[in-house]
């Protein structure tokens, strides 16, 4: 007959299940067992709105570069493109999730360093400035 006990390498003051602020871990000394395997699971951390938004403006600054260089690729190969199919195109080729307003942004920029131009007759048509 097997007998299952649950072994416990660390002891929780006050017991339970959840963990609050002012619990108190103390290694149980008393452990000693050499045909046990243990897996101790970190606890995480809960992240605040602000740490939220603060990790989803950092990834979106890092990627920005991905979507100029997706946009300049396009219109290179295009050399003239309406909004519409510049960012449909803009959308297949990236991989992770994104906004049409984010994409309209990075146009801006690229017409602002002069890697693009509105078209003079149509202002919904881009040329790419080689």
């Amino acid at each position: 007959m097997l007998l299952f006990l649950q072994v416990r390498v660390l002891n929780k003051e006050p017991k339970g299940k959840d963990v609050n602020d002012g619990d108190v871990f103390h290694i149980n000394l008393g452990f000693s067992e050499k045909l046990y395997r243990i897996k101790i699971n970190s606890i995480q951390m809960k992240e605040t709105e602000e740490e939220n938004k603060k990790t989803n403006d950092q990834v979106m600054q890092d990627r920005q570069y991905q979507i100029d260089a997706a946009i300049v690729r396009i219109m290179k190969t295009r050399k003239s493109l309406s909004h519409k199919l510049l960012i449909a195109e803009a959308m297949q080729q990236l991989k992770f999730p994104l906004k049409a307003l984010d994409l309209k942004k990075r146009i801006e920029s690229l017409i602002d360093r002069e890697y693009l131009e509105r078209d003079s007759s149509d202002p919904n048509v881009y040329n790419y400035l080689a």
